[in-house]
């Protein structure tokens, strides 16, 4: 085994998901996510949680999943309701995949200050 090496463990950042090594995205930027959500034929959610719970707790769910939404304005419109009832909270979106049963998309629109 070779000490000298320059080779070692980096620590990770802190992440919600996978888009959150990227800058925020802007309103465009989700919505361009909830329309490939809806033309790939997933089943638009949105969960939410506090801060301090999001990385060890199950997210609550917003409502009930959008089965067979096919309109970017009601998915968005339901982000925003969602983050106006718990402004302090994260907001993610989901698309579920009827198929596979699991979870096609995931990211986090809002980041919640606690």
């Amino acid at each position: 085994m070779n000490t000298g090496s320059t080779t070692g463990d980096y620590q990770t950042a802190q992440t919600l998901e996978t888009f959150g090594f990227l800058p925020k995205f802007t309103q465009d930027e989700v919505y361009d996510q909830i329309a490939y959500l809806i033309a790939n034929g997933l089943t638009p959610a949105i969960e939410h949680t506090h801060p301090s719970q999001a990385t060890d707790h199950y997210w609550t769910m917003w409502k009930l999943p959008m089965f067979g939404q096919q309109d970017m304005g009601v998915v968005a419109a339901e982000i925003d309701a969602c983050h106006r009832a718990y402004p302090s909270d994260h907001v993610r979106l989901i698309g579920y995949d009827n198929y596979s049963q699991s979870q096609g998309v995931c990211f986090v629109v809002v980041e919640g200050r606690g």
